[in-house]
């Protein structure tokens, strides 16, 4: 009996070696940019009212467990060129696993049903539109440093194409995250196409089920005048925060 206690006792401590193997323990935590307002977790969505939380400032936050599984959160301000005065913002937030090749690069794939996105461009629209979001992403590369500035984990990541990603900083380890599982299950089958969405006689929007990857439009009362004015302040303070020197 007591071999066998071993026995399997080894084999689990092997196993969870296997999987450490498997990942890099420096990319560990929760990771968020230079305004440090937008973290993963339940402070930016709330999946039992299934709703995103619109942080104080703009930013981007990911979180990775040490068995393969990420949170990503954004909250970007989008400046209009042709229309300055129109500016849009947009929160997403995806989780699901991750993967290292071992070309140096990340693989992200999230789970279909949960990923969500708020968008408000209240030149175009007059509500803000909530939908499902499915994106896999692909980073060609990443390096986690110590900050020379800052003097804490950094960690840059870089797009399929090289470009950089904003730095980010470590926050929290472990990483501050949802459960790592599907939580909002749908047995409903996707469409292909494009969304749409529908006016009643009355004149008010229903929702009507879209048909690109699962999306749908959720008719709820979002102020369209306060995110004009918030699109407007955070691209300012982002110009300004980008301008600070980030190293001695």
């Amino acid at each position: 009996m007591i071999t066998s206690i071993k026995t399997v006792a080894a084999f689990s401590l092997g196993l969870a070696a296997l999987v450490r193997a498997q990942y890099d323990t420096a990319l560990v935590g929760t990771w968020t940019t230079k305004s440090r307002k937008v973290v993963t977790g339940p402070g930016f969505y709330d999946p039992v009212a299934d709703r995103l939380i619109e942080p104080e400032l703009t930013g981007i936050s990911y979180s990775f467990t040490v068995d393969g599984y990420y949170e990503e959160a954004y909250y970007r301000a989008i400046a209009n060129p042709a229309t300055p005065h129109c500016p849009s913002a947009v929160m997403q937030w995806q989780h699901g696993t991750y993967s290292l090749p071992g070309n140096g690069s990340i693989v992200l794939e999230p789970f279909a049903v949960d990923g969500r996105q708020l968008t408000s461009a209240p030149c175009s629209y007059d509500r803000s539109i909530y939908v499902r979001y499915e994106q896999a992403e692909l980073f060609k590369s990443y390096q986690v440093s110590t900050d020379k500035f800052h003097n804490v984990p950094r960690l840059d990541l870089y797009k399929f194409d090289g470009s950089p990603v904003q730095p980010m900083y470590l926050v929290a380890t472990p990483p501050q995250m949802l459960p790592t599982q599907t939580l909002n299950p749908t047995s409903t089958p996707s469409s292909t196409g494009k969304s749409r969405v529908k006016r009643s006689d009355g004149g008010a929007q229903e929702p009507l089920m879209p048909m690109d990857k699962g999306s749908f439009f959720l008719p709820k009362e979002y102020n369209a005048d306060h995110w004009w004015w918030a699109g407007v302040g955070l691209t300012a303070l982002g110009t300004v925060l980008y301008m600070l020197p980030t190293s001695t």
